[in-house]
């Protein structure tokens, strides 16, 4: 059977149509033969990014950017829709997923899809929205990290500038002799300082010597404290006796016969203050006070009688001779008499 030239012109006419049709759908980031996965993403804008750029996971193109709307009426962080596909059926996008439009390198712009830390069960479906996250260009990120940078070098060089300044201005006649004047002064600080250090040195060793001492002392009292254990042990068994001893004596008793004591001596301390007894008329009669003075004093002028005459008391005889002595009247008869019954037996 042959095939007429206008049935060939025609089949060709078909495959060129369905190759350029395969090949536009390939160049707009479609599969050859369909059944990519597809996502939507919203952004402020489009950062020029193209159909057909690259979706990339960890530096992998996975897929292509198959449309970009644009939705003035929306909010403004959602005026651009992007519409992109993941060509590789083993790569699932979980919940949590971000997509971040920026540079891919240098020059070249696309969707980069980043995964949460922590990847769970839940995946989104063909179809679903994908939370979408702008960032800078290059030259945005460039002039973000150097603006500051820039501000930096600005105060810096003015802080320069007022060091230059100052040290213009330390550094005039004036200046010079202070500074002069003040290293001759740290000079002098380091010698007093090096001086002092010299006197804590010899200080140290002379407290070091006496600590040593110290220590000697110490360790000598111990010794004779732990050769006098047995002594303490026994002082200290005495104490505890002792202790014991006070504990069982009979206190109540004792305070008793205090008090009973105390009573009686109230009574007679009584008696002497009413003048009863010996001892109360000595102290409350005065009568008999002032005849123990009479007599007190006329006793003292017989005892100095007779030291002066002794003749008037004594009977002497010498040579078988008597000496009857003087005699005396009877006031003196009676106040030797009264005298003598004065004094006890």
């Amino acid at each position: 059977m042959k095939i007429g030239k206008e049935l060939k012109v025609g089949l060709i006419a078909v495959f060129a149509i369905v190759l350029l049709v395969v090949g536009i759908n390939f160049l707009k980031g479609y599969s050859l033969f369909g059944g990519d996965d597809t996502y939507y993403a919203y952004f402020p804008n489009s950062a020029s990014l193209m159909v057909s750029n690259d979706v990339t996971l960890n530096g992998v193109v996975i897929g292509k950017v198959l449309e970009i709307d644009n939705i003035p009426q929306n909010p403004i962080n959602r005026r651009v829709r992007i519409k992109f596909s993941i060509s590789d059926d083993n790569i699932k996008l979980p919940k949590g997923t971000l997509v971040e439009l920026g540079n891919i390198d240098i020059i070249k712009k696309g969707l980069i899809i980043n995964y949460p830390t922590k990847v769970g069960n839940n995946y989104y479906s063909s179809g679903q929205e994908i939370p979408g996250k702008m960032t800078g260009d290059m030259f945005s990120q460039v002039k973000q990290y150097a603006d500051p940078i820039s501000h930096k070098i600005q105060l810096l060089v003015l802080h320069i500038d007022s060091l230059v300044n100052s040290v213009s201005g330390v550094f005039n006649k004036d200046g010079t002799a202070d500074i002069v004047s003040s290293i001759r002064e740290l000079k002098l600080t380091v010698k007093s300082i090096g001086e002092l250090a010299q006197e804590a040195k010899f200080f140290v060793v002379e407290e070091k010597i006496k600590f040593a001492k110290i220590m000697e002392n110490v360790e000598n009292i111990t010794l004779n404290l732990k050769k006098s254990n047995d002594a303490i042990t026994t002082v200290l068994g005495n104490a505890k006796k002792i202790t014991d001893d006070l504990v069982s004596a009979d206190f109540k008793g004792t305070i008793l016969e205090a008090q009973t004591t105390l009573k009686k001596l109230n009574f007679a301390l009584e008696d002497i203050n009413q003048g009863k007894g010996t001892f109360g008329k000595l102290i409350k009669d005065e009568k008999l006070y002032s005849e123990l003075i009479e007599t007190n004093n006329e006793l003292q002028e017989l005892v100095d009688d007779l030291q002066a005459n002794p003749q008037r008391y004594l009977h002497i005889s010498a040579f078988g001779r008597k000496n009857k002595g003087v005699e005396l009247t009877n006031k003196q008869e009676l106040k030797l008499k009264r005298i003598l019954d004065s004094i006890p037996d």
